[in-house]
């Protein structure tokens, strides 16, 4: 019951990781924005500089770890 639950959080495939990805965009200009309008200036632009960036280094991050996730249970299966 708990392995069938747990399996609905993982990443499977490039695509769910992409869709994940697109979710955190969405959060961090959302956020960004915010940030520009409560922070007029550069402080603003650089706050909403810095949310967007994070999805970048977590994007790698999730499509690093797919690959070496899906490479394990390659060189496992031979």
């Amino acid at each position: 019951m708990f392995r069938k639950l747990r399996r609905l959080f993982v990443i499977k495939t490039r695509f769910e990781a992409c869709l994940i990805i697109y979710a955190l965009a969405l959060g961090a200009c959302e956020r960004g924005m915010a940030y520009v309008h409560q922070f007029p200036g550069y402080g603003g632009k650089l706050l909403f500089l810095a949310a967007t960036g994070s999805v970048f280094l977590a994007g790698a991050k999730i499509f690093d770890c797919l690959r070496m996730e899906q490479e394990r249970q390659a060189s496992a299966g031979e």
